[in-house]
């Protein structure tokens, strides 16, 4: 089966969305059991959890998991009254996470031209 470039370019940036995020693979991995609430990512909960490489505010975590719903990795989590607070896997971000869980014990480390090339991509994506 070929994979077209767009799709080759959705899969690394949303896998270079992931290393460069603040996040660590215990978060996503909870996600493949079920949905995620900001608040047990938010502050001292995160790194309580392991979910998180250091204390956020909810501000900084809600714009973090923000960029991971633009590249494709995340989506809101939806209840008969609307969005609520919680994070899911997508399909994208599902197939990404499993092959990671089954290799890596976390995200490798990203190297500078990922960090700049993730940068430049969120600008971009704000500056629009």
């Amino acid at each position: 089966m070929q994979i077209s470039i767009n799709a080759e370019t959705t899969i690394e940036r949303a896998k270079r969305s992931l290393i460069c995020s603040p996040f660590c693979l215990a978060l996503f991995a909870s996600m493949l059991e079920g949905s995620v609430s900001l608040f047990s990512i938010a502050g001292s909960n995160g790194l309580n959890h392991g979910y998180t490489k250091k204390k956020m505010s909810e501000i900084s975590v809600d714009s973090e998991l923000d960029w991971l719903i633009q590249t494709g990795v995340l989506r809101r989590e939806v209840d008969g009254q609307g969005l609520t607070d919680s994070f899911r896997l997508t399909p994208l971000g599902k197939k990404i996470i499993m092959n990671y869980k089954e290799t890596e014990k976390n995200f490798p480390k990203a190297f500078i031209w990922q960090r700049i090339a993730n940068f430049y991509s969120r600008w971009f994506r704000l500056a629009i």
